[in-house]
C-alpha cells in the first residue's frame, strides 16, 4: 500500500512539472497556461487554501485541488505538447528527483510580492481613517 502511494506521489510530481513545462510552450493557448501556472503553483506552495494541520480538511484539499486542476489544465492543452512535455519532465526528474530551486524560488518570490502588496494596501486604507 505505502509503495502504491509512494509511486501516486511521484507521478503526480511528474505530472506538475509536465505542466510547468507546458505553461513554458509557446504553442500552448493562453487560457491552458493559465490553467497550468495555477495548477503548478497551489501545488509547489507551501501555502494551502486550507491549513494542513486541519484534521482531514487540511490535507483533502491536496487531494482533491491539485488533481482537478491538472485534469483541467491537461484538457486544454493538446494532446501532443503535452505528451512532449510529459517525456521532458521523465528525462529531468528521473536523474534529480526534485522541481529544482528555480520554481521554489519564483513561488516564494511570488507569495512574498502578494504580501507586501497586501501590506502596503492595509497601510493605506489605515491611513485615510
Amino acid at each position: 500500500m505505502l509503495k502504491v502511494l509512494k509511486q501516486k506521489a511521484e507521478d503526480l510530481k511528474k505530472e506538475t512539472y509536465a505542466l510547468y513545462l507546458a505553461y513554458r510552450d509557446p504553442r500552448v493557448p493562453w487560457y491552458a497556461k493559465v490553467a497550468a501556472a495555477a495548477t503548478v503553483a497551489y501545488a509547489v506552495s507551501p501555502i494551502d487554501l486550507i491549513p494542513d494541520f486541519i484534521p482531514v480538511l487540511g490535507y483533502l484539499d491536496d487531494l482533491v485541488l491539485v488533481p482537478l486542476g491538472i485534469a483541467l489544465a491537461i484538457r486544454l492543452i493538446p494532446a501532443e505538447i503535452m505528451a512532449e512535455c510529459r517525456q521532458r519532465a521523465r528525462q529531468k526528474l528521473d536523474g534529480t528527483g526534485s522541481l529544482g530551486r528555480k520554481a521554489a524560488t519564483v513561488v516564494v518570490l511570488v507569495w512574498l510580492l502578494s504580501l507586501a502588496l497586501l501590506v502596503w494596501l492595509v497601510i493605506k486604507a489605515m491611513g485615510k481613517y
